[in-house]
């Protein structure tokens, strides 16, 4: 027999989710089944299908692109300066 999760509980663990918060992560923290999560999250899927932990890994990559191209950018700006300097 399960124990019913109030609605609060279960937006507080989407939006950890949401955050970067692993399913397996918020199943051990809440002590609820990650079936129920995903089932949750399936259940919040917008329109096209997109889940929110899709969205969550899609976000996360960008931010990861991001500071990669600010790296390169970087680099290359230090780069530029070496020349001028030499």
């Amino acid at each position: 027999m399960h124990t019913p999760i109030s609605r609060e509980t279960k937006e507080l663990i989407l939006g950890e989710i949401k955050n970067g918060l692993k399913v397996i992560e918020a199943s051990a923290k809440y002590t609820v089944s990650d079936k129920t999560i995903y089932h949750w999250m399936k259940a919040q899927a917008d329109n096209t299908g997109t889940s929110s932990l899709e969205v969550a890994k899609l976000k996360k990559e960008i931010q990861d692109l991001k500071e990669i191209i600010g790296t390169f950018a970087l680099e290359k700006k230090r780069g530029e300066k070496n020349k001028k300097g030499s």
